[in-house]
């Protein structure tokens, strides 16, 4: 069973979702997790994991779409992450790529909050970290008391040097198309540095289509074939073995997963 921790399935690139998640499931995908990242696609999130039942979903608050986020919505969030089929508080985290992205005080102070209310709700959380993994690191540490539930790294991109160091929050690690990349060297080494208990995959649908496929949009979970392929490749091991162990990753995190 190949396994997606993290796709958004709600995005407008998606029609014909039918024939889309038929094509899903026939590529051999047992489990899609369907990512939320403000209030309105974590509600959608929430509405395309009941219509399939191979779809689950997380819901929260993504550091880049903060210029919508309101005092109170957390709460509003609350009754999203009691729901049966939700497997964690996500994406939510940390962003400094782009100059007009949210002040970082801001990011932090609403990344801690969701750290929180995961732990009060008995959930991991999905952490989106980009250009900034000191400071994603720093605040992890000064919250560790809330990652009792576990997380993942989506898309992790950092370098294999810093792996020791999140592994030792109790953290996973999945990757993406990005992984299959000629040039993504960097990548590549955390992917083999990983261990073998905290390795996840994900295709970060829409976007990051792997090779062979690269250049085609939209990304689809069909496509985690692929991603897992290479990522056993670059660890020296068994595909077979490789996916067996993936979905035990995603078991052994995502509790409410009762498939």
């Amino acid at each position: 069973m190949y396994i997606d921790v993290h796709a958004h399935m709600t995005d407008k690139a998606f029609s014909e979702t039918d024939r889309v998640m038929s094509a899903i499931k026939a590529a051999g995908v047992g489990m899609v997790v369907c990512s939320g990242y403000d209030l309105e696609t974590s509600f959608a999130s929430r509405d395309f994991a009941e219509k399939y039942d191979f779809v689950y979903f997380s819901a929260g608050f993504q550091p880049q779409e903060l210029a919508k986020y309101r005092a109170g919505d957390l709460e509003r969030l609350r009754p999203l992450l009691r729901h049966e089929k939700c497997l964690a508080v996500g994406e939510i985290g940390l962003d400094y790529h782009y100059p007009d992205n949210p002040v970082r005080e801001l990011q932090k102070e609403v990344f801690a909050a969701q750290l929180r209310l995961a732990d009060e709700e008995g959930l991991p959380v999905v952490i989106h970290s980009r250009d900034c993994a000191a400071d994603t690191l720093e605040l992890l540490r000064e919250n560790r008391k809330h990652l009792g539930h576990g997380g993942v790294l989506h898309c992790y991109s950092y370098a294999a040097d810093m792996v020791k160091d999140f592994e030792d929050l109790g953290l996973y690690f999945s990757f993406g198309g990005t992984s299959t990349y000629e040039g993504a060297k960097k990548v590549q080494r955390s992917a083999a540095r990983v261990s073998a208990g905290r390795i996840l995959t994900e295709t970060d649908s829409p976007y990051l289509t792997p090779v062979p496929r690269r250049g085609q949009f939209p990304n689809t979970p069909a496509n985690i074939p692929y991603i897992a392929g290479r990522l056993a490749e670059l660890r020296g091991e068994e595909e077979g073995d490789f996916v067996r162990r993936v979905e035990e990753n995603a078991r052994r995190l995502f509790l409410k997963w009762q498939a």
